[in-house]
């Protein structure tokens, strides 16, 4: 369970550590490994030792780029030491190489929570590693700028690091100056998730014609252009603000290479510039730069996916670009404002009312939303009460009758999605050591399998002997996991018990003298344990995060016939095999069978005692007991927003900010989802509530949004209107995504904008007629079904401080160095368009014309016209 930071707590001032050590691997780029160097004792001696105190095991394998823009050099991993170390009024970071060298002396309390970031997997092809971009705030013998790049040991240790770090660095809080009870006014969050999807044309160069008001994916379908293809190897880079946070794998083909890998980037700066750099990889050459795609992100509208053909330009200045191919993306960008926890009180007491299955289940089948599902789940999770939800629900789709047996089976319905979700929440580090290392020996070997005589078109000795091959690996594969089947976490292990008996109860298979249905129990939980956990993950290892990139054609073949196997003997019935090509395997599937039904029944009985600090469970590792200590004894110095921004352990959720996105995608779905929806007056009760809560919380994100805009001069009236959409815009194409050229001109300190939703702009021009059954559009007063997403930029910084004992807080006064002067600013704001006047929103009744507004250099851009 979740630990949140309860002010009412009593602090725990016994054994609060102010001190914390960790042993980590850093990566040390080729520069600065030069003044790491040990002063040599004697020359013929230097060798021998090197050899010894450095393990190859703890070196990575060089590579032609290091983590920079340029492939100047490779770097090394190397075995180091953090202590962080609480001085009070600063806390510092040192980071020891060989126990004695320091390497890095960094500032932790100037850092702010978006430099302290997970660095993606595939930068190195290491997992559990965090970014410290940190420049300038830190000391050193290596002058480089990078980020700093650390790998712990686990999860665990990653994720309570990373929290313990944030802890003392400065969150994105705005009006600090304003609400002293509170911290400030807001904080915000912000998420990209990109998928690269494939390439064409890569390679052929052709004049560039880029239109700016056009977009890309106009771009290639009204201009298609006929080329010889080209043969070469191509990645991609993805950079974010001109920093570095993903690499695609290297794709073999000819200028068509086929990546689908997805990477989701979160906690991110205001947002720039997105740029997806396409490089071509040379034998025995370093890759050169075949070009680039740069995306001003402020120009996406907010929580929509937006898929179509990006044009790769080379850049040659503004009239000599050259295009040398496409690459087909999809991205989606995210931006929440988030109020303090006490704001989602009355939204967190409806959402309690009923099973969180049944507000997903109301979620997809009314406002057609499936992403906030994870968003509920977390949200669930952080309460404890996720697996009895689950259970519940089980309880009314099991009945005992011949179509119940479709949901557990093979029934794709919101019990069985939501089990997925559990799976894949809580057993991530299950499925890792279950198959991850396995996946990845047959994908690095390039093991290639083939047992049908069709498809090889070869001989009977070649097909036994693919047959043979077929059996190793899947005795490789189980071997694997059954023995880490007692590393099923405990959730899981509830949930798989709770189907099995529920199942034994309502088919009272005990008292069956049938042995197919005295096998239905196990049968039950390896349908959720297997057919949608484990085999999906030897079927597709990159969706898991086990394989960076798409496997070969020969070796998700492999694959595939591996994940066959390994079914059938989870469906408990050896002798039964579609194909006739696979019953060579009988024999390994016959001699396999009492060990699956011995891991059926591990998986399915709860742990006696799971929380006990002996047990291994990460709620009561020492360490992170150390660290949750600390916390809960600063928590009470923090002001509330600096406190809800540090996430809760050992899951790392952010509940305020889950109800912010549940807010904002029940608003932009409400007036476009279907009324008409076959539910009872009950649900539609509950759905009108959730509804009206969610609108009064984007009406609260006015009111303070208005409050931080009228700091400095008397407010200024606000002209509500909707944005001006000079063309047809659709969802895959919106105007101005792609910037094909790097300007010279300073790099943007303002604030994004945040584009309105096509939700928003639909509903503009029109108004629903009330009905019974329909979601009401404007639950709350001042008519706002108008609402929009509209922007606010910069607004210089406020040096007022209260100086009266009402606006002074006590924790300002204890803890000083937590309340840290933060410029005033909003972006991602929600405001509201008044179909009949803006007179009655809180805004005096003159208007002031363009001149003034520039001229006070207030308010600008509240609502920009698009």
């Amino acid at each position: 369970m979740s630990e949140p930071l309860d002010p009412k707590k009593p602090a725990v001032t016994s054994g609060a550590p102010r001190e914390f050590l960790v042993s980590v691997e850093l990566y040390v780029p080729t520069i600065a490994s030069v003044g790491l160097r040990k002063p040599a004792v004697s020359r013929r001696k230097t060798d021998n030792s090197k050899a010894e105190e450095h393990p190859k095991s703890l070196k990575e394998k060089s590579s032609w780029i290091s983590v920079t823009r340029t492939p100047a050099g490779a770097g090394q991993w190397r075995s180091a030491t953090c202590k962080l170390m609480d001085e009070d009024e600063s806390c510092s970071l040192n980071i020891y190489v060989d126990e004695t060298i320091l390497y890095q002396t960094i500032y932790v309390h100037m850092l702010n929570h978006t430099d302290i970031r997970h660095a993606d997997s595939s930068l190195f092809l290491r997992k559990n590693c965090v970014a410290l971009a940190s420049a300038g705030q830190r000391w050193g013998s290596s002058v480089n700028a990078e980020p700093i790049y650390v790998q712990f040991e686990d999860s665990d240790t990653c994720n309570t690091w990373m929290i313990l770090l944030r802890s003392y660095s400065k969150p994105e809080i705005y009006g600090q100056t304003l609400v002293s009870r509170d911290g400030g006014l807001y904080r915000m969050w912000r998420q990209v998730e990109l998928s690269v999807l494939q390439g064409r044309n890569l390679g052929n160069h052709f004049k560039a014609q880029i239109d700016a008001t056009a977009s890309s994916a106009t771009l290639s379908e009204v201009d298609p252009r006929e080329a010889d293809p080209v043969d070469l190897d191509a990645f991609c880079e993805i950079h974010l603000n001109d920093n570095i946070c993903a690499r695609t794998t290297v794709k073999k083909g000819i200028g068509s290479p086929d990546w689908h890998e997805n990477f989701s980037f979160s906690d991110l700066p205001p947002f720039e510039t997105l740029e997806v750099t396409v490089w071509r990889e040379k034998r025995l050459l370093k890759p050169m730069v075949l070009g680039s795609v740069r995306i001003a992100l402020s120009n996406f509208r907010r929580s929509e996916a937006v898929e179509g053909w990006f044009p790769v330009i080379q850049a040659g200045g503004v009239s000599n670009s050259i295009q040398v191919g496409e690459i087909r993306m999809k991205l989606t960008v995210d931006e929440e404002i988030i109020l303090p926890h006490s704001s989602y009180s009355g939204l967190l007491t409806v959402l309690r009312d009923r099973n969180v299955l049944e507000w997903m289940s109301d979620f997809e089948r009314r406002l057609h939303l499936r992403s906030t599902s994870y968003q509920l789940m977390c949200i669930a999770i952080a309460k404890n009460v996720l697996v009895e939800h689950i259970t519940e629900y089980a309880d009314r789709e099991v009945d005992g009758t011949p179509s119940s047996h479709n949901t557990i089976f093979r029934g794709n319905t919101t019990f069985t999605k939501t089990m997925e979700l559990a799976m894949a929440f809580y057993g991530k580090a299950f499925l890792e050591s279950s198959i991850g290392s396995t996946i990845r020996r047959i994908c690095s070997e390039k093991i290639a399998i083939e047992v049908d005589p069709v498809r090889s078109g070869k001989g009977a000795k070649e097909v036994e002997r693919g047959v043979d091959q077929l059996i190793h690996w899947s005795q490789e594969v189980w071997n694997q996991i059954y023995a880490v089947r007692g590393q099923c976490p405990h959730e899981l292990r509830r949930l798989f018990e709770h189907v099995r008996k529920l199942v034994e109860k309502r088919y009272h298979t005990k008292d069956s003298q049938d042995a197919p249905n005295r096998e239905l129990p196990w049968q039950s939980v390896s349908a959720f344990c297997f057919l949608r956990f484990i085999v999906p993950g030897i079927l597709h290892p990159h969706l898991f995060g086990l394989y960076p990139g798409l496997p070969s054609a020969r070796i998700q073949r492999s694959l595939t016939l591996i994940a066959k196997v390994i079914q059938s003997l989870a469906n408990l019935n050896p002798n039964v095999q579609k194909e006739d090509f696979m019953r060579g395997v009988q024999d390994f599937l016959k001699q396999s069978l009492p060990a699956m039904i011995d891991y059926i029944l591990v998986v399915s009985t709860p742990i006696q005692d799971p929380y006990s600090p002996h047990s291994g469970h990460p709620a009561h590792s020492h360490q992170r007991l150390n660290v949750v200590s600390s916390l809960h004894e600063r928590g009470t110095t923090m002001p509330v927003l600096e406190r809800e921004s540090i996430p809760l352990l050992p899951h790392v959720l952010d509940i305020p900010k889950h109800l912010a996105c549940i807010t904002s995608s029940v608003i932009r779905s409400a007036r476009s989802a279907d009324p008409k929806g076959k539910s009872s007056e009950g649900d539609n009760q509950h759905l009108s509530s959730l509804c009206a809560q969610c609108f009064d919380l984007e009406e609260q994100s006015l009111v303070r949004v208005s409050q931080l805009a009228g700091v400095e001069s008397p407010p200024i009236a606000l002209q509500w209107g909707v944005p001006r959409i000079t063309s047809t815009v659709s969802s895959a194409a919106p105007p101005s995504l792609a910037s094909p050229l790097k300007t010279s001109e300073p790099r943007r300190m303002s604030r994004p904008y945040t584009a309105p939703s096509l939700s928003d702009l639909s509903a503009a021009g029109r108004r629903k007629a009330p009905s019974d059954n329909s979601i009401p559009s404007s639950p709350v007063p001042h008519d706002l079904s108008n609402l929009r997403r509209g922007s606010v930029s910069d607004i210089p910084s406020s040096q007022k401080v209260p100086s009266s004992p009402e606006e002074r807080s006590p924790r300002a006064i204890n803890r000083p160095r937590f309340l840290r002067p933060k410029s005033i600013s909003a972006d991602s704001l929600s405001l509201f368009a008044s179909r009949a006047s803006a007179q009655s929103l809180r805004s005096p009744p003159e208007f002031q014309d363009e001149a003034s507004r520039k001229g006070k250099n207030m308010l600008q851009g509240i609502l920009t016209k698009r």
